[in-house]
């Protein structure tokens, strides 16, 4: 009997491969999973499964039911940039120079340290595609049909440090190879969506009505008690409720193209916003109203119905995705694995606010099972320094109006407009919901005061936490960001700004 000849070894050897890739290719779509994460501009956990009840929130409160929730997860930075930046790594934004918001791009730049690397290309080495973008084929990140200005369909990033565009493949996992997994980030504006005028304001009234059929009552909103019911403030509050419920909505479709796809018993979904509610004190401070994000994981092995109420931080999410993806998580990386059978909870959790803008300031945090301990590195300066991007807003004039009059609540006057700050804050942030009561100078406290000291000094230290910018790197970083400014007025608003904060460190203030 005469053996193979060679065509038909080339034959078999190809039915062979084929049937080995195949079979590779099956296990690898059932064992690595995709990894979808959901990451919402300027929100709070404003959800009815973390207690809000003006509104309702069925998706993500589905999302809950299904998944694990954490009750108290909170943002390393509460603004977008260095949220953004500390995301994408697992890494603190201070330890990797990436914490002054909007910084690293025009002539003064940001590269990242030996070792760090954004995770989309961690998950693209591994044979991930990887996408941005709002995770629906006929609605952006505003939930509205795509137009000419969301064209090119890719969603934010905002890095303060050089990254190379190639890290995502595409918009959308579409175009993924058959049987590959994907990283997805589905990006949404979240509470950027009301704007912050009466004219966004009206526009996004008639979306919602288009989508609900009615818009938020002002008068139904329940208010942080050094916010007057003012009815510009009141608006305001019921209109980012409505951006909550765009925002849910836009969730149930992405959900729904999941389960549609077949995808989604094989897909980790990750939910979480990048830092709370954009107001007076709450996005760019330390405060619950700042850094308390929402944190909601659904997937394959994740108990459903669960909570957790340990404490978390936003970079933890980094690690756990590369985990669940079976990719080892970099030495370096700061994050953690949540999820990993030996996690031991964290003991204390840590924020930093640096320069926003042209506002100048230093401000960290330490928040341990009972306290939330914050200091003030700049205390003679007011909580309402001269901010062009938050003074052009209609609820902070409102309230610079009123305290004009001397129309506000003595608990607003101290909170908002006092001249000063204390240089240390102290607060039982689970008896005192909105830290409204500083202990800091209480004896009583004089103990959890001086251990708190001592965890942020250590952190400072450990972390290489640099601190402020030189002088010459801020004129570098607020020339750049004037020149980026179309609008006259706000460019000359923010030149003047600049120049008092430079007049304030040459003054030691």
């Amino acid at each position: 009997m005469k053996g193979p000849t060679l065509p038909m070894i080339r034959v078999l050897c190809t039915l062979c491969l084929s049937v080995l890739c195949l079979r590779v290719s099956t296990v690898f779509a059932e064992e690595r999973p995709n990894v979808v994460w959901f990451v919402i501009d300027d929100m709070s956990a404003n959800f009815s499964c973390y207690g809000e009840k003006t509104i309702q929130t069925p998706h993500v409160d589905r999302l809950a039911k299904d998944g694990l929730r954490f009750t108290r997860a909170y943002a390393t930075s509460p603004v977008c940039s260095t949220f953004r930046s500390a995301l994408i790594t697992g890494m603190y934004q201070t330890t990797i120079w990436a914490h002054h918001h909007r910084s690293g791009r025009g002539e003064h730049r940001i590269t990242l340290p030996d070792g760090v690397r954004p995770v989309p290309l961690l998950f693209q080495k591994a044979g991930y595609y990887t996408c941005i973008g709002s995770g629906l084929q006929d609605l952006d990140y505003r939930s509205q049909p795509f137009s000419s200005r969301t064209r090119s369909r890719l969603g934010k990033t905002d890095y303060n440090f050089d990254w190379d565009t190639s890290i995502y493949d595409s918009h959308d996992w579409a175009g993924r190879k058959n049987d590959q997994p994907f990283f997805m980030q589905v990006q949404l504006n979240g509470g950027k969506l009301r704007g912050a005028s009466l004219a966004q304001y009206g526009k996004l009234d008639e979306q919602v009505k288009d989508i609900f059929g009615n818009v938020t009552e002002p008068d139904s909103v329940t208010l942080p008690p050094y916010y007057p019911r003012d009815p510009v403030l009141l608006k305001d509050w019921s209109t980012y409720l409505d951006t909550v419920r765009i925002t849910d909505r836009h969730v149930g479709l992405v959900m729904k193209r999941l389960k549609e796809e077949r995808l989604l018993d094989n897909t980790l979904i990750v939910f979480f916003t990048d830092h709370g509610i954009s107001h007076a004190r709450g996005k760019q401070f330390l405060y619950d109203e700042g850094t308390h994000i929402p944190l909601i994981v659904r997937g394959p092995g994740i108990q459903s119905g669960a909570t957790r109420t340990d404490l978390v931080e936003h970079i933890d999410i980094a690690a756990l995705s590369l985990a669940a993806a079976g990719i080892e998580i970099p030495a370096a990386m700061q994050g953690q694995n949540l999820l990993a059978r030996n996690y031991q909870p964290k003991q204390a959790v840590f924020a930093a606010r640096d320069r926003c803008g042209e506002a100048a300031d230093r401000i960290r945090s330490v928040r341990t099972e009972r306290y939330l301990y914050i200091r003030n590195f700049y205390p003679q300066r007011p909580h309402l320094m001269p901010s062009n991007y938050k003074d052009g807003k209609l609820i902070i004039k409102r309230l610079r109006e009123l305290h004009a009059r001397d129309a506000l609540s003595s608990v607003a006057e101290k909170l908002l407009f006092a001249p000063t700050r204390a240089a240390e804050e102290l607060y039982l942030y689970r008896e005192d919901r909105w830290q409204t009561n500083n202990l800091a100078e209480a004896p009583d406290h004089a103990a959890a005061i001086a251990r708190h000291r001592q965890n942020l000094d250590e952190w400072i230290e450990s972390t290489g936490d640099p601190g402020p910018e030189t002088s010459e790197i801020y004129k570098l970083e607020t020339e750049d960001q004037m020149q980026s400014t179309r609008n006259q007025a706000a460019r000359e608003a923010y030149r003047k700004n600049a120049e008092l904060y430079k007049r304030w460190a040459r003054e030691g203030k």
